[in-house]
């Protein structure tokens, strides 16, 4: 198999894959959807909230706003020592505090060192004169298959008569191009690793 880089920068990443096969990269395409750990909030505890919109509003616009970060030292919460219940190795804590008038935005969410929103002016509720909102929301890794906010872009493929694969990465910003397909990569390999096991049982 041999790959070609055709183009590369922060959000967007373009090779073609010559010498393989349609079904590898509809495989390839899947595990970069719906397999690569990606952080999103999960959970959000509302202190105050005195806007026009539902808790349930604002948890669901939070949890769509792409975050960044070192991931690395993170478990996936199923993977955790903590088997699941919470605990620095797998979870990520922001605050929100914005007191009106005006426009509440992705950018007044504020994480730890080191994380952060990957874009800071989404519109997330607009604050009348004396309204508020503060809250807490909990980040953790999660997979696209779970649920749509933890896809880490826009995967698409192409081919031509020599059969010649053109891949397109369009990253929403948690996760540079170049670290979903390693990634992605990653969990295939293991993948395979594990469906060959089985066949030797």
């Amino acid at each position: 198999m041999k790959v070609k880089l055709i183009k590369s920068d922060k959000k967007n990443l373009q090779f073609s894959l010559e010498d393989s096969t349609i079904a590898f990269a509809n495989a390839l395409r899947r595990v970069l959807i719906s397999q690569v750990p990606v952080l999103a909030i999960n959970d959000v505890t509302f202190i105050e909230n005195s806007s026009a919109f539902y808790d349930e509003f604002i948890a669901h616009r939070l949890g769509l706003i792409p975050l960044k970060g070192d991931i690395k030292g993170l478990n996936l919460p199923n993977e955790c020592s903590c088997k699941g219940k919470g605990c620095a190795k797998c979870q990520v804590k922001f605050t929100l505090i914005k007191k009106g008038p005006g426009m509440v935005y992705s950018g007044d969410l504020k994480g730890p060192a080191g994380f952060s929103v990957a874009d800071d002016k989404i519109p997330i509720v607009k604050l009348g004169e004396g309204q508020k909102i503060k809250l807490e929301a909990t980040a953790v890794l999660g997979v696209g298959k779970d649920h749509a906010k933890w896809q880490p872009g826009v995967i698409s493929y192409g081919y031509d008569d020599p059969k010649r694969i053109t891949f397109t990465i369009e990253s929403y910003g948690g996760l540079d191009p170049k670290q979903i397909v390693l990634s992605g990569i990653k969990v295939l390999k293991k993948k395979a690793k594990d469906f060959k096991s089985a066949l030797r049982v």
